[in-house]
């Protein structure tokens, strides 16, 4: 679970460049930064608000490695 701090960070950053926001959080080359770039590019106020969603209410997923060991 991430701090406070960390996500009242992200929520200025995405009011301000929501992409970065989203990028902070889910990482540069996801679903969610590629919908936020394109909202923002499309209107600034629909990338704030799909940034907004996507810091607040979409999880990340952890991360499962593809390789287990056999043994």
């Amino acid at each position: 679970m991430d701090s406070r701090c960390a996500i009242l960070c992200e929520v200025l950053l995405a009011i301000l460049l929501p992409p970065l926001g989203v990028c902070l959080r889910h990482g540069c080359c996801t679903v969610e930064f590629l919908i936020c770039l394109i909202l923002t590019i499309l209107g600034y106020v629909p990338g704030i608000i799909y940034a907004l969603y996507a810091i607040l209410c979409i999880q990340n997923e952890p991360h499962y490695h593809h390789y287990h060991s056999l043994a």
